[in-house]
């Protein structure tokens, strides 16, 4: 009688594998980008390690801050290149593997020469997936409205996992020390490497893709230009709680669980206030009640009077309260900056236009080095006022930026995929 069995030993036909979901996707994205912020200790108590943990004091944390900073920019130009180039799922598996390798490398790391070099690479190596994670969301979701809030959930996302970060990390630092944590963030990034080894497709066919836009061509965009000065001076604020706090509060003798418990302080404000101000700037129907301008420019301001609070702060209640004031301000710039990157970028150059606003959030960690000199030769009253200044700066820069946002972009004659509606 005949079978239909295959002989035994014979190999059974691989089953075509099925291609995730959007909703799949992005929901993998999103969780593993708040895996990557919750684990970024590295990032986070860098600052911590060098001054407290090796004893190299509070100028030579600002230095390899600074240090780290430049790398982030360099780092953010490669990884939009590469994103734009290799596909989303080469760039992110690649730039998560390196970036593990700078988390192991602190981990055995002691001299000061040496942590500086690491602290490079770190730089150079740490946010490298936000490109990529921008360009899946322009990929995969058609429209605006979704791309805006998508890109929203991300930002919402890292500014949970930043803040469970800084209060999870404080308290096992202060048990365990700074090593444990430093493996822990490397462990996170193949994680986060493996997930998009998983999730995401290969890069298409060279036919398939649209044409190859340069960085040149990106920054012949007037709106860019403007939202990239309003998000350094923006983001120089919003980072001051994992830059400017760990200074200060090691100038007031506080523990990494002082610093752990103002963290724990963000996150909670943050599960909190989200929903009810993301209802506020977007509507029912996923679209932007308000310009974006208006937006940026006021979470910058918000930004700038909650960290100018907590640089004359003494106690741990002081930062803890100045940790909960800034969370609206993250919340009105992570709105505006996703709803421009959905609208502005083109395709084949939306990593890229990413690769370039986190840049200039990179550039938002270079003061470090300045705020600890600042500390020195002006105490908290200088280091306050700088915060200020640039919040002001930011809120500044949304003018320009409005006027661009309402005048259609004339059409570039080297970069014709550059032509979009503005709105």
């Amino acid at each position: 009688m005949a079978t239909n069995h295959p002989p035994v030993g014979a190999p059974r036909p691989a089953r075509p594998r099925t291609a995730p979901s959007t909703r799949t996707v992005i929901t993998a994205l999103i969780g593993g980008t708040l895996l990557l912020k919750a684990a970024g200790f590295c990032w986070d108590f860098l600052g911590y390690y060098i001054a407290d943990g090796a004893g190299h004091g509070t100028t030579a944390a600002g230095a390899a801050l600074t240090l780290f900073g430049i790398g982030w920019c360099a780092g953010q130009a490669a990884s939009g290149a590469l994103t734009d180039r290799l596909g989303q799922r080469t760039a992110l598996t690649l730039l998560m593997s390196l970036s593990a390798t700078a988390c192991f490398a602190l981990a055995i790391t002691q001299s000061l020469p040496a942590l500086l070099v690491v602290s490079l690479f770190l730089g150079f190596t740490m946010e490298s997936q936000r490109p990529a994670v921008s360009a899946t969301i322009n990929d995969h979701i058609t429209s605006e409205a979704g791309r805006t809030r998508a890109q929203g959930w991300v930002y919402w996302s890292m500014n949970v996992g930043i803040a469970l970060c800084g209060g999870l990390g404080g308290y096992l630092a202060h048990h365990y020390g700074y090593r444990l944590l430093f493996v822990a963030n490397g462990i996170a990034c193949i994680v986060f490497a493996l997930i998009a080894r998983r999730v995401l497709a290969p890069r298409v066919p060279t036919a398939a893709r649209p044409p190859s836009i340069t960085y040149r061509q990106v920054m012949a965009d007037a709106s860019l230009r403007w939202i990239t000065v309003a998000a350094v001076g923006a983001m120089v604020c919003a980072y001051g709680l994992v830059s400017v706090l760990p200074l200060v509060m090691t100038q007031d003798n506080l523990p990494p669980t002082s610093y752990g418990t103002a963290m724990i302080a963000n996150t909670v404000a943050v599960l909190v206030l989200s929903p009810p101000l993301m209802r506020f700037l977007i509507g029912r129907d996923d679209q932007m009640r308000y310009p974006l301008a208006p937006i940026l420019a006021v979470g910058s301001l918000i930004l700038g009077a909650g960290m100018a609070f907590a640089a004359l702060q003494h106690t741990t209640l002081g930062y803890s309260i100045a940790a909960i004031l800034i969370v609206p301000g993250e919340i009105f710039y992570s709105v505006a900056i996703g709803a421009y990157v959905s609208k502005a970028a083109p395709p084949g150059a939306t990593g890229r236009y990413q690769a370039v606003l986190s840049a200039a959030t990179a550039a938002a960690s270079l003061p470090p080095l300045g705020i600890a000199l600042a500390l020195d030769l002006g105490g908290r009253p200088l280091v306050a006022t700088m915060l200020a200044l640039s919040a002001l700066t930011a809120a500044a820069a949304c003018r320009p930026l409005a006027r661009t946002l309402r005048t259609p972009a004339a059409p570039a004659p080297a970069a014709p995929s550059l032509d979009k509606e503005k709105a």
